[in-house]
């Protein structure tokens, strides 16, 4: 066997919005009474979904099927003013775990919107966060996906108009077709600040450092994770056969022939549990040198949403009281 040497990406797996996500409702099960529903997927990740689903946690695709009053969570990709309205009519109990970094770009939306700006939003058809975020202003907002799409999209006046992107992209792709709006649309308005999120771009970076050396890169994720998907294409761009895999069950030994290195990354809802079974995988199969190389160190981190710190604090009160009434 010729394969010798695991590299390891770091950063890899669960980003600070994922981290939130899942405290979220692992907080809310202990907090409310169950159920506590969850529309959509609170993560793009098939484990994710599994543990939290046997703890308790019922996911639905649409509010309709939440049951009035009940307890709901919205997912880490946002939604749209329309589902919002849609659980307020239903009194239901709204738990908002929404990446920030994704509300940044609904704000980003709403403000260019106001500003009467025809607004491209660069991201995927179908994508929770795209719907979410069109749904801040349909009548202004046109997707692009792609840089052919960017040379053809067409607006109402090219002298007011707004990038935004969804921020799960890759960041070289996103590049190009931003590149390609601005030459179009000279006068466009952007973000104060880049929309693709730190944790995107540096599971990205370190792609690319595992491709310097591995003959192929094995990629944790599911395949609606968005990010997951990027980090793959990252890697076919920078020269290196790359598979997209749910667990270790999915590998296959063929594509280890003749490969002397593995490169192992995650995307950034992928759970590092199953990291480590793909590590323990090719321990058995006798690879003994495991590193791991760094790109960047990360250290953000995500306050918990206002209204169940708001919970946790009536709960807190309530012990003390009764700590203060037994003493």
């Amino acid at each position: 066997m010729k394969l010798r040497k695991l590299l390891l990406a770091k950063p890899r797996g669960f980003c600070a919005g994922v981290d939130r996500a899942i405290d979220v409702v692992h907080m809310a099960l202990e907090l409310f009474e169950p159920p506590v529903y969850v529309r959509r997927e609170i993560v793009h990740n098939k484990h994710v979904i599994q543990s939290l689903a046997a703890k308790g946690a019922v996911f639905v695709d649409e509010i309709e099927q939440v049951p009035a009053g009940a307890v709901v969570i919205f997912s880490a990709h946002g939604v749209s003013p329309e589902v919002r309205t849609q659980a307020a009519e239903k009194h239901l109990r709204v738990i908002d775990a929404t990446c920030p970094l994704v509300t940044k770009v609904h704000i980003e939306a709403v403000r260019f919107a106001r500003e009467s700006r025809s607004i491209i939003l660069v991201g995927h058809a179908g994508h929770d966060e795209i719907i979410g975020t069109m749904g801040e202003a349909p009548d202004c907002t046109q997707l692009v996906s792609s840089v052919e799409e960017a040379e053809r999209v067409q607006v109402s006046d090219p002298e007011r108009v707004a990038v935004t992107t969804q921020t799960t992209l890759g960041v070289d792709d996103t590049r190009e077709i931003i590149e390609v709006l601005r030459r179009r649309f000279p006068k466009v308005a952007t973000p104060t600040s880049d929309d693709i999120c730190y944790a995107t771009q540096n599971r990205q970076m370190a792609v690319k450092l595992l491709a310097q050396e591995a003959g192929v890169i094995l990629v944790l994720g599911s395949e609606n994770s968005s990010n997951s998907r990027r980090l793959r294409e990252v890697a076919d761009m920078s020269g290196v056969r790359a598979f997209l895999i749910e667990d270790a069950a999915k590998i296959d030994p063929a594509w280890l022939d003749d490969v002397e290195c593995v490169g192992i990354t995650a995307g950034a809802s992928a759970p590092e549990h199953l990291v480590q079974e793909v590590i323990a995988y090719f321990k058995a199969i006798g690879v003994e040198q495991i590193e791991e190389i760094e790109a960047v160190e990360e250290k953000v981190t995500f306050t918990p949403p206002p209204e169940l710190v708001r919970v946790m604090a009536e709960e807190e009160s309530r012990s003390r009281e009764v700590e203060e009434s037994r003493s």
